[in-house]
């Protein structure tokens, strides 16, 4: 059989809304890996954001920092630094409006304020601690992504200003500051080939705007139920959300997971696999 390859997103897909990984999903990524499935976080996150996870999940292989930071086996075969220069102009045009920065790399995120609201209240709804601030970081450390925080309506100053760079939102007052042509679907690109995995035989999961790349660049993209619209119009198909099963019903329908693998029962009574037709029938729709 040839080789196979799932990336799954963290928030809003792998993770609930407390940023712990549901029963489910457990036992779809055992699942996975059982049948010699690779399983791969493609996350905005930093490595050390998702560290607690990847050993949760026995998973040694990701695409992080919205594809700027990539690793396979444990071994790094992708790193994309930005430009010090750059940051350095983005961060005095921040400093100047009222806005802050954050810097990211593989092992660390500082921010330009301290106790900024915004900066504040997305940790919040990360369920992380405020970073540590550093208003040189990008000095003496090589940075692969930034964070904006300001008002959604403010965004449109930096765009127009640093036209090489996409300023992607994923929180009401944050956004990431990545590189034009940089994405997760650049990463698993990189580890599609390190790995000798052929693009048709790639699936990805996410719900957000830095997913609608990975969506439609591999073989089949899954859309949560939970997502944007946006990452909806581009997947393959929609399947139910991050909180009701929605990854190991997909598998199971895509033929990956059978409906009896996931019955506890040493021997399977045949219910599981007709609740898996049911549930398939109302969670999951093509596009």
């Amino acid at each position: 059989m040839e080789k196979q390859m799932v990336f799954l997103d963290l928030d809003g897909t792998l993770l609930n809304e407390e940023k712990a990984i549901p029963e489910s999903n457990k036992k779809a990524v055992r699942l996975l890996q059982e049948k010699g499935i690779h399983t791969v976080i493609a996350t905005g996150r930093t490595p050390e954001q998702f560290a607690e996870i990847r050993e949760e999940l026995n998973i040694h292989s990701y695409v992080s920092i919205n594809g700027q930071y990539v690793v396979f086996e444990g071994e790094v075969i992708y790193a994309n630094p930005i430009d010090s220069y750059v940051l350095h102009d983005i961060t005095n045009m921040a400093k100047s409006n009222g806005h802050a920065v954050a810097y990211c790399n593989h092992e660390a995120i500082k921010v330009s304020e301290k106790d900024h609201p915004f900066i504040k209240t997305s940790f919040d709804e990360l369920k992380m601690a405020y970073p540590s601030v550093d208003r040189e970081f990008y000095k003496t450390a090589e940075i692969y992504q930034g964070h904006l925080y300001c008002d959604s309506q403010d965004v449109q100053l930096y765009k127009e200003r640093f036209a090489e760079f996409n300023f992607v939102r994923w929180d009401e007052f944050a956004a990431d500051i990545l590189p034009k042509g940089s994405s997760k679907a650049l990463g698993i690109q990189k580890l599609l080939e390190a790995a000798g995995v052929k693009q048709e035989n790639s699936y990805a999961f996410g719900d957000g705007l830095n997913d609608l790349e990975m969506l439609t660049l591999v073989g089949t993209g899954i859309a949560m139920g939970n997502a944007v619209l946006e990452a909806k119009a581009v997947a393959d198909f929609v399947t139910d959300s991050n909180l009701s099963g929605g990854i190991l019903k997909s598998l199971i329908h895509l033929g990956l997971i059978e409906p009896d693998e996931s019955c506890k029962a040493k021997t399977c009574c045949g219910r599981c696999r007709e609740k898996s037709r049911q549930d398939l029938l109302k969670a999951v729709h093509f596009i």
